[in-house]
């Protein structure tokens, strides 16, 4: 059996919006006053073509102009544009046929149609007239459709060349010389052809995707004699779905009674198995048609149309597919969607199979559903003549194809969730139709990023970059439930935050919510995520990173029930979070109001792995396309990353992770010394814990994780390739694992020796997402390191936002002020831009502080901060460590809300309390956006000044243990330069 690489399925996607490019705008209808009275009468004509030009998801009908005399239609034509002229013949006030041929002089381009009343005279008459001129001839019985038709027909010619060799249209061929048997045939052709492209819209993933499916329907091309059949059979014969054929027709320019009989025996000398329909008044016919393997239909029928549609249904591949028994011709299996199909494909007989599959038959029916890439990879199947093959090979290729196909599909769309579709091949897909919320936003645009640059990606070896599965329940699911509940009283009252989530989880979610969430578990094998996707969040303008709640849920593979329990408990507690004391403190720093967010939720598979009763991922990370704390060779358009291993809430809290610059990986500060690798690496990790299964959601969203001792992992083998080892004999790290000795997190592996491409992935993305999102960006990943001998290893975007930045232009060169005019100066700031507005300095005297005391420390910065906002005030807050760690010990543990009238925040290092600055985190990422300057100084080893003399010589507005606090009568200037990293905090003017 031959068959071509799947995996180049990948670049033969189809673009449907780049189809059926040329259209019919504008129709001169020449015609008798009475004729063009009927026309109008008959409202059916415009309201047709502008049905299935809506169905076609285009914006513009044809608009008919009507002209009764040849002065009229001339001037017409010299003050417009048409595309197409259709003429109907009266008597003697209208003769198109010389008229026709002074328009194609003048314009040789537009298609001349004449549309004449069927009778014998006209037939007469026409026959006599020379047609030179005329493109096309039908006759009207009065019925709209000829008129749909004929538009149609003409545009099928205008693009079927493109569209052929652009994605592989398919194009039904008629052959047929009598006016008024093709008038009465090719509008019921286009009728069937669009009933079936009904059918296969449901194929798409949305209604915008249903509409531009519609462009992918066969073309039909209408051929008048055996030399315009064989030219027309000659350019398209490798995507010809099927030919209809008349059997007496001209042939060398003289009638042949058996013209159609020849052209399918030459037709049939080229291709055994393309379908043919014969139809002929002349029942001797039959038996030609038998010999050719060729459908036969009398024209003398009385029931001549269903006969035809039915003999296309069967043999073009319209409707549903039947797999039929070849020695009984008994039908075995009813196909009716490509998912049926990927169902079924083991269930199918050797003999039927084999039977279909050498006859193209499945790749038919793919096509004639604009299936193109799979038609044509199915198409290339060849079996030998004998038929000795192993069919369940050929079902493993078929299976295979649907299922990378499938995927192909589900990339880069957002598609609404049907419980009949979704499956574990599905991708993403949104339940409402409500926003998808800023986080949710972004999903969707990385996943349509991924699929238009897959040739970039596809270059790393062994490995992959994708996002997880993702459903995304939109924000009128929230609207509804708040509602449906009576919840807004409670929610924007000053309850506890404890209060206003129980009251949230007494409430019901809408049933179908809840069948729509059943349904996605079961296409699911493992925790979910249930992430908060607001309409504010990550949003290009307003930064609201990390302020709502995301809560782990562990999978139960024996209850899929006590699973979707969970689940809801957790929505509900994402949607409590809208309305605790943070958020509602974060909406008036942000002047926002409250009651105008709506809350999207992320439901998405956790990327990682269980090992006993834990569930993590190899490592996360978060990597920011300018890095504003560059070291040696390194720039700020590098890009900086900070990665961990286990789940992304340890960076995201503030844990210690492991910071390199994608563009330099072997440059890695931590690892420069001894010393510095054992104290400035990660020690602990977090893990989701699979043992509580008594789910109930807490105010703090962290309470199902598990915080893991890093030596701990070794048993579960995920520290191969990220960790190293410390031999305490040799007082050396060596790179890989050993049996004795500390396991130190290095990624020696991976930055040092390219075991999986991290820094060029890394590179990649940021480059690309930069580009297409016009701006600085912060990504959020995960990584699942595969351990086999096959090695494919997934890398998973998680999120995406920008990072805010001031375009402020700073004209003088601030690292030549002098420290003495300056409280503090810095050489490693983040931000851009002058502020003049700032009286006030909060700092932790350095002379009291104790890493034991971080905690205290941070309640009285709480209270100051709320006087600042009381006041509308901002300030300059000093302290040492590393701000909004959750980790007490190495930093005050301030949330956003806490700090959140600060202007500047300074972390200043003492000479036995030195911690890397808070990059990469959601605090982080709020600073950046909120426009507030952030300093990292060590004065100790003269990085940076900080005149602490000069601040404990000002009287204090309030002052503690361990925090003082500071007000100046005039101005001190913040001044920062984030090109050059440069800051001073300027002392006030005297």
């Amino acid at each position: 059996m031959n068959t071509q690489s799947i995996k180049k399925l990948y670049f033969k996607d189809t673009s449907f919006a780049d189809l059926m490019r040329h259209r019919i705008y504008n129709v001169l209808l020449y015609a008798s006053k009475y004729d063009a009275f009927a026309l109008e009468e008959d409202g059916r004509i415009d309201e047709q073509i502008f049905k299935e030009y809506t169905a076609l998801n285009l914006r513009y009908a044809p608009r008919f102009t009507l002209v009764s005399t040849e002065e009229e239609a001339n001037e017409q034509l010299r003050e417009h544009k048409f595309e197409l002229i259709i003429s109907m013949p009266s008597g003697d006030s209208i003769n198109p046929f010389e008229w026709a041929k002074q328009v194609k002089k003048d314009y040789p381009d537009i298609p001349i149609v004449v549309l004449t009343p069927f009778s014998k005279s006209v037939s007469m008459r026409i026959a006599n007239e020379d047609l030179s001129a005329i493109d096309y001839v039908f006759s009207w019985l009065g019925n709209a459709d000829i008129l749909l038709a004929i538009i149609k027909l003409i545009e099928d010619k205008m693009n079927v060349k493109e569209d052929v060799e652009s994605v592989g249209v398919q194009v039904i061929m008629l052959v047929e010389d009598s006016i008024h048997f093709y008038s009465s045939l090719v509008p019921r052709l286009y009728k069937y052809v669009f009933t079936q492209s009904r059918s296969f819209m449901t194929e798409a993933l949305n209604e915008h995707e249903q509409m531009l499916r519609m462009r992918g329907r066969p073309k039909i091309l209408l051929a008048r004699s055996y030399e315009e059949a064989m030219s027309i059979y000659g350019e398209y014969k490798n995507n010809m779905l099927g030919i209809i054929t008349d059997v007496s027709f001209p042939h060398n320019g003289v009638k042949d009674k058996k013209a159609g009989i020849e052209l399918c025996r030459e037709i049939r000398s080229v291709d055994k198995y393309i379908p043919l329909i014969i139809q002929s008044t002349e029942e001797e016919n039959h038996e030609a048609a038998d010999q050719l393997r060729a459908a036969f239909v009398s024209k003398t029928s009385k029931n001549l149309q269903n006969e035809i549609r039915d003999k296309i249904s069967s043999n073009f591949g319209f409707g549903d597919f039947v797999f039929v028994n070849p020695h009984t011709k008994e039908p075995e299996i009813r196909i009716r969607n490509l998912r049926s199909l990927q169902e079924n494909i083991y269930n199918i007989s050797d003999e039927s199979l084999l039977y279909h599959v050498s006859r193209n038959d499945i790749s038919r029916w793919l096509y004639s559903r604009a299936m193109f890439p799979l038609a044509e990879f199915l198409k290339d199947i060849t079996v030998p003549a004998d038929g000795k093959v192993d069919m369940n090979n050929v079902r493993e290729v078929i299976l295979d194809a649907i299922v990378q196909y499938r995927k192909i599909k589900n990339r880069g769309i957002v598609a609404v969730f049907q419980r009949d579709r979704f499956d574990k091949y599905s991708n993403f897909a949104r339940i409402g139709d409500g926003s998808l919320g800023g986080k949710g936003r972004g999903l969707a645009f990385i996943d349509a990023m991924i699929k238009r640059n897959e040739e970039k990606f596809e270059e790393f070896e062994n490995s992959q970059v994708t996002i997880p599965k993702t459903v995304v329940i939109c924000t009128d699911n929230f609207t509804e439930f708040m509602e449906i509940n009576q919840l807004y009283p409670v929610a924007l009252s000053d309850l506890p935050d404890e209060e206003i989530l129980k009251y949230f989880l007494k409430a019901r979610l809408p049933k179908d919510l809840i069948a729509d969430i059943f349904v996605f578990l079961g296409a699911v094998k493992s925790p979910i995520a249930v992430r908060s996707s607001s309409l504010l969040e990550d949003s290009h303008y307003q930064p609201f990173a990390g302020i709502y709640s995301t809560y782990m849920v562990p999978y139960n593979p024996v209850s899929r029930t006590h699973t979707l329990m969970m689940v809801t408990e957790a929505i509900k507690a994402v949607y409590a979070s809208v309305f605790f004391a943070d958020s509602k403190a974060y909406m008036t720093a942000t002047k926002n109001v409250i009651d105008e967010e709506k809350m999207a939720i992320v439901l998405q598979e956790i990327c990682g792995n269980a090992y006993e009763n834990r569930f993590y991922p190899s490592f996360s990370g978060v990597a920011r396309s300018l890095n504003y704390y560059p070291i040696g060779s390194e720039k700020p358009e590098d890009g900086i990353a900070n990665i961990a291993m286990g789940l992304g809430k340890y960076i995201v809290d503030g844990g210690t992770t492991l910071r390199f610059s994608p563009a330099h990986p072997h440059n890695i500060l931590q690892t420069s010394t001894l010393d510095f690798a054992l104290r400035e690496t990660q020690t602990y990790f977090n893990a989701l814990d699979l043992s509580r299964m008594n789910f109930v959601p807490q105010v703090d969203d962290g309470f199902n994780l598990l915080k893991i001792n890093v030596q701990d992992a070794f048993k579960d083998g995920t520290l191969r390739y990220i960790a190293s080892t410390f031999n305490v004999q040799d007082m050396v790290i060596y790179d890989g694992l050993y049996d004795e000795g500390r396991k130190v997190i290095t990624f020696a592996n991976i930055l040092q020796h390219n075991v999986f491409p991290l820094a060029d992935i890394l590179k990649e993305i940021l480059n690309i997402s930069q580009i297409e999102m016009g701006r600085a960006i912060e990504i959020e990943f995960a990584v699942n390191l595969d351990y086999s001998p096959q090695k494919m290893h997934t890398f998973y975007l998680l999120q995406i936002r920008p990072i805010v930045d001031s375009k402020e232009v700073i004209a003088e060169d601030i690292g030549s002020i002098p420290d003495k005019d300056t409280i503090i100066s810095c050489n490693n700031a983040l931000g851009h831009g002058i502020t003049n507005d700032v009286y006030d300095v909060v700092y932790v005297k350095p002379e009291a502080f104790s890493a034991s005391k971080n905690q205290l420390i941070m309640y009285d910065i709480e209270k100051l901060n709320k006087k600042m906002v009381a006041e509308n005030k901002h300030y300059v807050l000093v302290g040492p460590g590393r701000w909004g760690s959750s980790d007490v010990w190495l930093g005050i543990p301030v949330k956003w809300p806490h700090i959140s009238n600060a202007r500047v925040i300074v972390e200043s290092g003492l000479s036995n309390y030195r911690i890397d600055p808070s990059q990469g985190t959601h605090f982080f990422q709020n600073l950046t956006s909120f426009g507030v300057s952030y300093f990292t100084i060590n004065p100790f080893i003269n990085d940076g000044s900080y005149d602490t003399e000069f601040l404990n010589s000002q009287p204090a507005v309030y002052e503690s243990e361990y925090v003082r606090h500071v007000q100046f009568k005039k101005p001190i200037v913040i001044k920062v330069d984030g090109r050059k990293n440069k800051g001073v905090i300027m002392k006030p003017e005297e």
